[in-house]
C-alpha cells in the first residue's frame, strides 16, 4: 500500500475551496495510508482528533519553504515510511521537494487550482513555477484551460494530469430542500434565478443584476437571489436601488457550506456569468458551483471565463453566454424561466453528468492512481 505525506496550508478548519478539496481527497484514501504536515489554525486540535489519520501542525498559519519546514517534512516521512509525497498547492512548498527525495520519498505530486494561470504569465513567478514542476513527477490542473496556460510556459519540467475538484452527489442533491431558504427572502412560489458565489467583480453579479430588468419584462413575478458575501455587496445594493429592483433582489450574506443545498434548492435557474480580469490574471479555473448546481437538479447559466465552459454541457445542462452582455446572460435566463418542463430535463441531465464524471467516487480514484503510478 503507498502511504503518502500530505504537505499543505490548505487544511481544515481553514475554510475555502482547496482546504475543502484536499480533505475530500484525503478521506477517500485507505486507513493507514495518509500522514499530513499542515500550516495551524483556531480549532484545528478538535478538527484534528476526528480524523483517521495522523496530523502534525507547525506553529505557524503559514507554511513557508524553509529549510525547517523541508526538516520537518523529511523527518515525518521518514518516520511513517512515506514513499510518495502530494502538495495540496505546488506553489510554494514544491520547493522542499528534494528534501523529500533524499528522504526516500520516490514520487512526488503537486497540484495546482487555478490562480496558477496568473503566476505563469509574470517573468517572476513563472520561474518560480518551472522550478518547482522540475522538482516534481507530476503536477495537476483542474481544468483544460489551466492546463493550456500552464503547459507552455513548464515544459516538460514534469507530466501534467487533470485532477478537478469533485462533488458530494450524497450532499449536493436534487432532494435538497429550498423552502426555507425561500421562506426566509419572502421568494415565495415565484420563479428564482440563484446565483452562490463570493461577491466580487469576476463572478458577473453585477451583470445579473444590469439584466435583470429585461427578465422582468418577461418574468414579472421572478426574483434574483444572490448567495454569498464579499466586497462588491454594497456596490450591488446601490445598483439594485438605483434601478428599482429592490423588491425582485435578495441578498444572504455568508452562508455556511452546510446550507449551500438548501440554497442551490431554493432556485430554478443557477447562473454565474464569470468574465476575465485584470487581463487574464482574474480567471476562473473551473467553478465548481455550476457542477454543484448542476448536482442539485439545476440547469446552469455560465460565463466564458477560463475554464467555466468545462463545467457546463452547452444546451444539455445549461448555456454558456458572454458575460459582457447583461442582454445575453437575461434572454438565456428568461428563455430558460419560459420552458419549465426544458428547465427540468436540463436539471437531470446536469445531474446524471455530474454523478458520472464529477463526484468524489471519480475523482478518489484518478488521486490513487496519480498516487500509485511509478
Amino acid at each position: 500500500m503507498t502511504r503518502t505525506l500530505v504537505v499543505t496550508n490548505d487544511f481544515p478548519p481553514r475554510q475555502g475551496g482547496i482546504q475543502t478539496f484536499v480533505a475530500a481527497l484525503l478521506a477517500r484514501r485507505p486507513p493507514g495510508s495518509v500522514v499530513v504536515l499542515a500550516s495551524d489554525s483556531p480549532g484545528s486540535a478538535q478538527y484534528d482528533a476526528g480524523l483517521p489519520y495522523p496530523v502534525v501542525r507547525q506553529p505557524t498559519g503559514m507554511l513557508l519553504p524553509t529549510r525547517g519546514t523541508a526538516r520537518a517534512a523529511a523527518d515525518l516521512a521518514r518516520r511513517h515510511g512515506c514513499d510518495s509525497a502530494f502538495f495540496g498547492a505546488a506553489a510554494p512548498l514544491g520547493l522542499i521537494a528534494p528534501a523529500l527525495r533524499s528522504a526516500g520519498v520516490g514520487h512526488l505530486v503537486g497540484a495546482t487550482h487555478g490562480h496558477e494561470t496568473g503566476w505563469v504569465a509574470l517573468p517572476g513567478s513563472r520561474q518560480l513555477m518551472r522550478r518547482i514542476a522540475g522538482h516534481l513527477d507530476v503536477l495537476t490542473y483542474i481544468s483544460e484551460y489551466t492546463r493550456s496556460r500552464l503547459a507552455p510556459a513548464l515544459g516538460s519540467r514534469a507530466r501534467l494530469a487533470q485532477l478537478s475538484p469533485g462533488v458530494d452527489v450524497d450532499v449536493f442533491t436534487p432532494e435538497a430542500d429550498g423552502t426555507s431558504v425561500r421562506q426566509r427572502h419572502g421568494l415565495g412560489d415565484a420563479p428564482v434565478v440563484v446565483c452562490v458565489s463570493r461577491l466580487v467583480a469576476r463572478k458577473g453579479q453585477d451583470v445579473l443584476v444590469a439584466g435583470w430588468p429585461r427578465v422582468l419584462a418577461r418574468h414579472p413575478r421572478a426574483r434574483l437571489l444572490l448567495v454569498g458575501g464579499g466586497p462588491a455587496e454594497a456596490s450591488l445594493r446601490r445598483a439594485v436601488a438605483a434601478r428599482g429592483l429592490t423588491g425582485s433582489v435578495a441578498f444572504t450574506g455568508p452562508v455556511a457550506v452546510g446550507e449551500l443545498p438548501a440554497h442551490y434548492a431554493a432556485g430554478d435557474v443557477f447562473a454565474m456569468p464569470c468574465r476575465t480580469r485584470r487581463a487574464g490574471l482574474d480567471v476562473e479555473g473551473l467553478g465548481m458551483v455550476f457542477l454543484e448546481a448542476a448536482a442539485c437538479g439545476r440547469p446552469v447559466v455560465a460565463g466564458t471565463s477560463g475554464g467555466a465552459p468545462e463545467a457546463v454541457r452547452e444546451g444539455l445542462t445549461g448555456h454558456v453566454v458572454d458575460p459582457r452582455s447583461p442582454d445575453a446572460v437575461a434572454d438565456a435566463l428568461a428563455g430558460l424561466l419560459d420552458e419549465p418542463d426544458r428547465t427540468r430535463t436540463m436539471g437531470r441531465a446536469g445531474r446524471a453528468w455530474v454523478q458520472e464524471r464529477w463526484s468524489w467516487t471519480t475523482i478518489a480514484a484518478t488521486f490513487a492512481d496519480l498516487l500509485e503510478q511509478p
